[in-house]
């Protein structure tokens, strides 16, 4: 979630939030005498969303009757309608009546208004919503095909040209109409039909046609008791709370229920007073709230300890755990953040799966040819096996005096490779980018059925980070942990690498891999930790100097190491440095399969 603001400052800054949101109504509406209560949770919630809120809310006065229409929903309300869903279909339609309206007015308005919707997917979907929930999967369709849009794709169209006959495919038809709508009772017109296809396909019989909702009259509105619907306790004048209050919600694309849920969880953490480091009985017990149990006996723990944090790590610990989402002490903050990062990275591989699935088909196809190459009998000379007459009257004549054939059979089940990803803090913007190059990686090994290991590493407090997303030989099923993968605070490449390394050479395989996802900027500097026992830090030339050690030191035991840079190009000569020859680097994930494909290639054809 993006907060531009310090919480804990949030008091100083109210007044100015909230004029600055009402400066984007009167900008886009053109109409100073519009009236708005801007919900600073919001802005805390995603800047983004806040803003974009604003403008709608201005775009809505200027190209429709605002007021027409939020008596529309109070009376279709008053009537009996659901008012959840009513707002959610009225929503769906006014963004597609003017959200390419004022982005033709306003072009700059267009990124804003993607980044709003990235925001109300990555906080409110953790997976497409259940078949049962039209609603649900029909907000979410619109929702992407909005941010494809400002993307540059290809716009939405029709089931009559695309052929798609699916429920779905006929609501989202519905849903179009409204972009095509010219005045108010157009649009009110749209909403209605649609709540009525979706929601309760019986209201017009049995609760009311739109002609006899519209002739509610205002008498029986005030007679009526809208406590119940009232987010707050505002009842001397209920009407027109809740006129207000729909007014508030119905321009808006996110749900109010998750804000106010952020909203909660924010006061109660301004309430709680958070320990210095040095106060905590355990950092150990820190770490294990934060990054979930370890998968390790405590023997076992202490046994990695012991013979990986030597040298200048000799002050470090490990801590192998399969993360948070996995293994949670209790569903804290640092849960809830994970699961929102985890779902950004879903809906990225969503975003890019042709891209994706292609490149996974590739590196399959690269790494089944390379197997069965090498799998394929060769017959040579030798002096044994089989004889060869024709070769008998060699002996004693030449030099060449081998006269016997034997069989030498291939061995394609011989491999076996890590996989290393680097999960600091300075891979946070390309998270979901890296995610999906180890994705993509696993799901080729899987196919190849190569046995294979990914973990990702950070470097908190004195404690190195393992999360392991799937071991050697676990089924192809675990490669949608790596979706699971999160970035933080700093990176002790050097002792990550040597512990990733002792758990390859342990294994049995002849030909040994290991694949470096990084961006070549080992860093692990003493900030704000409080009787942190080793206090060298770790960065600069000394880290990549420690680095490239260990890199070399797997290299002479046999395991070939390639680093996969996808960090900033000013950080190509370090990533030269730590790998040599042998990194790739990666500029988008488009050529990512061919790149890593022809390394790997070359790996499983020598010696063959």
């Amino acid at each position: 979630m993006k907060h531009n603001i310090s919480e804990i400052n949030i008091e100083e800054f109210q007044m100015d939030l909230e004029n600055r949101i009402r400066n984007l109504l009167w900008t886009i509406s053109g109409d100073y005498s519009q009236e708005m209560k801007p919900d600073v949770s919001l802005f805390l919630r995603s800047k983004a969303i806040a803003l974009y809120d604003g403008i709608k809310q201005g775009a809505l006065a200027k190209f429709y009757d605002k007021d027409f229409l939020v008596l529309y929903l109070v009376k279709k309300v008053f009537l009996g309608a659901d008012e959840g869903s009513l707002m959610t279909i009225a929503q769906l339609c006014i963004e597609e009546a003017i959200g390419e309206k004022i982005c033709a007015q306003r072009p700059g308005i267009r990124s804003m208004q993607r980044e709003a919707f990235e925001d109300i997917l990555e906080q409110e979907y953790e997976r497409m919503p259940a078949l049962g929930d039209t609603l649900g999967r029909l907000r979410v369709t619109i929702l992407r095909e909005r941010i494809d849009k400002c993307l540059g794709k290809k716009p939405y169209e029709s089931s009559e040209k695309t052929g798609k006959k699916t429920g779905l495919a006929k609501y989202r038809d519905m849903v179009a109409l409204a972009g095509e709508t010219e005045d108010t009772m157009e649009l009110v017109r749209v909403i209605d039909q649609l709540y009525n296809a979706i929601v309760e396909p019986g209201f017009e019989r049995e609760k009311g046609t739109l002609e006899q909702v519209l002739a509610v009259t205002m008498e029986d509105l005030t007679e009526y008791d809208w406590r119940d619907f009232l987010t707050e306790e505002m009842y001397e004048d209920a009407l027109e709370s809740y006129v207000e209050q729909l007014a508030g919600n119905m321009a808006a694309m996110e749900n109010t229920a998750v804000t106010q849920e952020m909203e909660e969880k924010r006061e109660i953490r301004r309430k709680v007073t958070v320990l210095p480091p040095e106060a905590l009985e355990k950092s150990y017990t820190y770490v294990e709230l934060n990054f979930g149990k370890t998968y390790l006996s405590e023997a076992e723990e202490k046994r990695m300890n012991y013979l990986m944090c030597r040298d200048i790590h000799s002050d470090c610990s490990l801590y192998f755990t399969e993360g948070i989402l996995k293994n949670p002490v209790k569903r804290n903050y640092q849960y809830e953040y994970a699961k929102r990062l985890k779902n950004k990275n879903v809906w990225l591989y969503h975003d890019k799966h042709r891209i994706v699935k292609r490149n996974i088909a590739v590196l399959t196809e690269m790494l089944k040819k390379s197997l069965v190459l090498r799998s394929e009998t060769q017959e040579v000379l030798s002096d044994r096996g089989i004889i060869v007459p024709s070769r008998v009257w060699r002996i004693g004549r030449s030099r060449e005096s081998a006269i016997f054939r034997r069989e030498l059979k291939g061995d394609a089940s011989d491999f076996v490779v890590d996989v290393l990803i680097d999960a600091s803090g300075s891979q946070m913007s390309r998270q979901g980018e890296v995610a999906l190059q180890a994705y993509i990686i696993s799901e080729a090994l899987s196919n190849a059925e190569i046995p294979h290991r990914v973990m990702s590493y950070c470097t908190f407090w004195d404690y190195t980070i393992l999360h392991r997303f799937r071991e050697y030989d676990d089924p192809r099923s675990a490669n949608e942990d790596i979706f699971n993968y999160v970035t933080s605070s700093n990176n002790r490449d050097g002792l990550a690498v040597r512990a990733a390394g002792y758990g390859l050479l342990m294994r049995e395989e002849e030909k040994k891999i290991l694949i470096i996802l990084s961006d070549g900027r080992p860093y692990d500097v003493i900030v704000n930790r409080p009787n942190a026992r080793n206090p060298a830090p770790y960065h600069g030339s000394y880290a990549v100097s420690d680095t490239a050690t260990q890199i070399r030191n797997l290299r002479n035991q046999g395991v070939s190491v390639l680093g996969v840079f996808a960090g900033e190009e000013k950080d190509l000569d370090t990533e030269k440095k730590i790998f040599g020859k042998d990194f790739a680097y990666i500029r988008t994930i488009n050529n990512f399969s061919k790149i890593v494909g022809r390394y790997l290639m070359k790996q499983l054809e020598l010696d063959s």
